[in-house]
C-alpha cells in the first residue's frame, strides 16, 4: 500500500552559554504544543475477519506503521498505543482485557510499529473500559494536546456506556474530542456520542478517514472575530476576548482583540478539535457558544458589540481637589450591578438603557441613561461641598436632607468625634442629636444648613440644657 507523507515543519533552536552579571537570571520557555495521539486499536476476534484485501487487524497494522513513518520527523508529536481484546485466551472473554502496549515517548516510533505487528485478536471488546483506562495513559503536561483515535468493529461486550466514559473524559479537560473509526457497519447510532465519527465502507475510505483525521490535529486552523457595531459593521476592537472550552468550559485563549494593519480583524491560530464559548469582555460582556470550526480552513465568526461611552463628573473648575465617588452601573430595570466606575474616566459600554448610583452623600439616583454607538454620553453633577459639625462629644446624631418640604435620613453621625466633616451635595440639610447618656427628649438638638458646592459650612453645637423638671 503506498505511503501517505505528512509534511513535518522543523524547528531548529541553539542555546549558547555565555557569561551573565551575577543576579541576573535567563528562563527559556516553548510556546509550542506537543500533540499526544494515543491510538486504542480494538484486537477483539472480529478483527481477524477478512475485509477487502487482507483481514481487518492487517489491514489496521498497515495503516497505523505507515501513519507512524509520516510523523517520526515532527518533534511536536507523540504517539502511544493501547490495545484491548489482545492478551486473554481465544475462549475465554474479559471485561479488563485492555493494555498500554507502547507509552508515550519521545522517538518511539520504530517500537510502534513493532507492537503493530505482533497484535493477535483473541478477545472481546472492552470499549468503555479502555477509554477510561486512557486517562492515566497521557502524562501531565502544561502544553499538549492530549488526542484518542479509537478503532473498533464492534460495540461495547461489557454492558458500561462508552460515551458517558468519553463525556466525563472531556469534561474534566484530560482529552479533546476523540475520534472513532468504525470498522463495523451501521454503529453510527451507538458510537457516534463518543466523539467525531467515521465509518469506512472500504480500505481507501479507511485510509482517507485516517489522513484527514492526522491533517485535522496537526493543520493551521484559522479564524477572525469580527466585532460589530450597531450597523453591523466590524468596527469594535481594543477589548480583550476568551476562547473557553465548550466541554470542560476551561480557558483555553486569551486575547485583545486587534486590527491588523489593513484595518481587519487580526487572524488567529485555533485548535480546530475543540469547540468553543466565545466571551468578549465588554461591559458587559457578550457570550457566544459552541463555536465549530473548519480543520485547515479558515473560519469568521461574527459577534455583535456595539459600544458607547460613559463619562461621569462634578461640574467644578477645580478638579485637582475634587472628591471623586464610585458610581454603580446598572442595566434599566435590574438589580445586578453591570460595573462599578471611577468619576472622571470615560468607560464603555454596550449599548442600551442602564441606571447609574454615584455614591455621594445622600446618593444620586438616575434613572434611564442612554449609550449610544460611538457616543459618549456625559452626566455632570454638581460640585460636593462639605459640613464640618464641631460638637460635644458622646453626641448621637444623624442627618437629613430637606427634600419637596420632607425629611429623609442619609447618614448617622459619630457620637465618639467631637469634630466631623462630611461631603455633602449642595441642597438644605438638617442635624438632629442628643446627648448619648440624657434621660432628657428635650435636650435633642435640631440645626438646619445648606450646602453650596466648594464650600464648607461650619457648624457649632453648645452642650443642651438640662430641663427642669415640675414638681
Amino acid at each position: 500500500m503506498k505511503r501517505i507523507l505528512i509534511i513535518a515543519f522543523a524547528c531548529l533552536t541553539s542555546l549558547f552559554a555565555v557569561a551573565q552579571p551575577q543576579g541576573v537570571k535567563i528562563t527559556k520557555s516553548n510556546t509550542w504544543q506537543k500533540t499526544k495521539i494515543l491510538f486504542i486499536v480494538d484486537c477483539s476476534q472480529s478483527m481477524k475477519f477478512k475485509w477487502q484485501s487482507d483481514t481487518k487487524i492487517k489491514i489496521t497494522q498497515t495503516l497505523l506503521s505507515n501513519i507512524a513513518d509520516s510523523l517520526k520527523n515532527r518533534e511536536d508529536v507523540e504517539l502511544a498505543l493501547r490495545t484491548f481484546g489482545s492478551n486473554e485466551n481465544e475462549n475465554k472473554e474479559t471485561c479488563s482485557d485492555s493494555f498500554l502496549d507502547v507509552p508515550f515517548a519521545k522517538n518511539n516510533f520504530e517500537v510502534f510499529k513493532s507492537k503493530l505487528k505482533a497484535m493477535l485478536p483473541k478477545g472481546s471488546t472492552p470499549l468503555a473500559y479502555s477509554l477510561g483506562r486512557a486517562e492515566e495513559d497521557f502524562p501531565d503536561c502544561d502544553n499538549c494536546r492530549n488526542i484518542v483515535i479509537l478503532i473498533t468493529d464492534g460495540l461495547d461486550d461489557c454492558n458500561e456506556n462508552p460515551c458517558e466514559v468519553s463525556q466525563t473524559l472531556q469534561k474534566n479537560g484530560k482529552i479533546i474530542t476523540p475520534f472513532i473509526i468504525s470498522l463495523g457497519a451501521s454503529l453510527r447510532t451507538q458510537l457516534e456520542c463518543i466523539g467525531h465519527y467515521f465509518e469506512p465502507d472500504n480500505e481507501i475510505e479507511y485510509t482517507k478517514d485516517l489522513y484527514e483525521i492526522i491533517s485535522r490535529l496537526l493543520d493551521k486552523t484559522t479564524c477572525q472575530v469580527n466585532l460589530l457595531d450597531a450597523y453591523m459593521e466590524a468596527n469594535e476592537t481594543n477589548v480583550p476576548i476568551t476562547f473557553y472550552d465548550h466541554q470542560s468550559g476551561q480557558p483555553k485563549y486569551n486575547y485583545m482583540h486587534t486590527f491588523n494593519e489593513k484595518g481587519l480583524s487580526d487572524t488567529l491560530i485555533l485548535d480546530p478539535l475543540v469547540d468553543y464559548d466565545l466571551v468578549v469582555h465588554t461591559i458587559p460582556n457578550v457570550k457566544l457558544e459552541n463555536i465549530k470550526l473548519l480543520p485547515a480552513k479558515h473560519t469568521i465568526i461574527p459577534l455583535q458589540v456595539p459600544q458607547g461611552t460613559l463619562i461621569v463628573k462634578f461640574v467644578t473648575k477645580d478638579k485637582s481637589s475634587a472628591k471623586t465617588f464610585p458610581v454603580i452601573i446598572r442595566k434599566h430595570k435590574g438589580n445586578e450591578t453591570v460595573n462599578v466606575q471611577p468619576m472622571n474616566k470615560p468607560v464603555k459600554y454596550i449599548v442600551g438603557i442602564y441606571d447609574i448610583d454615584v455614591l455621594t452623600i445622600p446618593l444620586l439616583h438616575l434613572d434611564s441613561i442612554e449609550i449610544s454607538q460611538s457616543a459618549t454620553t456625559t452626566i455632570e453633577i454638581p460640585q460636593t461641598g462639605n459640613v464640618q459639625i464641631n460638637k460635644p462629644s458622646n453626641m448621637l446624631g444623624s442627618l437629613f436632607v430637606k427634600e419637596g418640604g420632607q425629611m429623609r435620613l442619609i447618614c448617622e453621625l459619630d457620637a465618639d468625634l467631637p469634630t466631623e466633616t462630611i461631603s455633602l451635595l449642595p441642597g438644605e440639610y438638617v442635624a438632629i442629636l442628643r446627648p448619648r447618656k440624657s434621660t432628657h427628649t428635650l435636650q435633642t438638638i435640631t440645626k438646619e444648613f445648606k450646602i453650596v458646592s466648594s464650600q464648607t459650612t461650619t457648624i457649632t453645637l453648645q452642650e443642651p440644657v438640662t430641663p427642669q423638671r415640675k414638681r
